[in-house]
């Protein structure tokens, strides 16, 4: 890959990991516009690593109340809000991990096309718009109910094109969630399902031996994160302002402007 190459591909990786508008939509595009070669495992790596690590700064006393919180209910019964948090990021990644492991073959051989991704980011735009406009204004609590239909809904997010943090905010916010509570729920369940998936890359990376150019890597990582760290920024703080729909008449856009892809 060429510079230009880098810096587009991570940042793009940067935004859309955590905008509700799909990253495997907007990864077609440089290559389909400009005749991009594919950027390989190893790239793929560097940004989900990059996107790993502006989530987990970002949320870094969450994560390490959760985490004391977590392992003082499993030793010491001790039960807290920030206990009760960890344990719904932990119940709610289940399903998708389980979707991954017994249909990810099936959804890599037929639903990565062009075709696919531009449906899904209609129909699942479409669907974010009417969860934002019927959405509550109050918190709810975080019941084993809510957390559920979330994690069958983070599920769906292996189809190309429906963006996981899209749909786990929509489902959040048909449960009552608001949209400040939706996004940051969201976020924190990227973190195990970000883990795994740059795990399962750098295992296919290492088999493969391919070559890896580490200054393109360091560059691709830093420049995912510092992206992404300022998208998660800027979204929680501006979401109550703005709400969603800017996020859907774009994915309108975008769905319209793959379906003439395809249709050329």
């Amino acid at each position: 890959m060429d510079w230009l190459q880098v810096f587009v591909l991570a940042i793009i990786q940067g935004l859309t990991e955590f905008l509700p508008v799909s990253s495997s939509a907007h990864l077609i595009f440089p290559s389909q516009l400009l005749g991009w070669p594919d950027q390989g495992l190893a790239f793929d790596v560097a940004m989900h690593v990059g996107s790993l690590a502006a989530v987990i700064v970002y949320f870094r006393q969450d994560i390490r109340n959760m985490t004391q919180a977590w392992f003082g209910s499993v030793f010491h019964r001790q039960h807290t809000p920030e206990s009760h948090m960890a344990w719904a990021v932990i119940w709610a990644t289940i399903p998708a991990g389980l979707a991954g492991l017994l249909f990810g073959g099936f959804i890599e051989e037929n639903l990565r096309s062009m075709t696919v991704i531009a449906c899904t980011t209609l129909i699942f735009g479409l669907l974010l718009g009417f969860a934002d406009r019927k959405g509550s204004s109050d918190v709810v609590e975080l019941t084993w109910k809510v957390v559920a239909v979330i994690a069958f809904a983070q599920a769906l997010a292996l189809i190309p094109g429906t963006s996981r943090s899209g749909v786990t905010m929509t489902a959040a916010l048909l449960m009552g969630l608001n949209r400040q509570a939706s996004a940051q729920f969201s976020f924190l369940l990227s973190i195990p399902l970000i883990v795994a998936a740059g795990a399962l890359l750098g295992l296919e990376a290492v088999q493969s031996g391919i070559a890896i150019d580490w200054l393109q890597m360091t560059v691709a990582t830093l420049v995912s994160a510092i992206t992404a760290y300022l998208c998660i920024h800027y979204f929680l703080k501006l979401i109550n302002q703005i709400g969603f729909m800017p996020f859907v008449v774009y994915r309108l856009l975008l769905a319209a402007g793959l379906f003439w892809m395809v249709l050329s």
